[in-house]
């Protein structure tokens, strides 16, 4: 029994682990980066196919960058 509820805490990430790494000057840089351009984005108007095409990149961006939280390396 015990054997169990400590393989199950083994495979989430812990939460101040998850939090240290979101405070990383690397991570936090990034990501307020494509937010920022996701906002400039919308502040400045979608009036054509580049400005979709802007629009994806920084959401994919951001995407990456929330996906980096969630992985093993620390």
């Amino acid at each position: 029994m015990l054997t169990q509820s400590q393989d199950a805490t083994d495979s989430a990430p812990p939460r101040s682990s998850l939090l240290k790494r979101a405070l990383r000057v690397e991570w936090l840089g990034q990501t307020i980066a494509s937010v920022s351009w996701i906002a400039s984005v919308f502040t400045y108007g979608i009036s054509s196919t580049g400005d979709w095409l802007q629009l994806l990149a920084a959401s994919a961006w951001l995407v990456a960058n929330l996906a980096t939280l969630n992985s093993s390396e620390s």
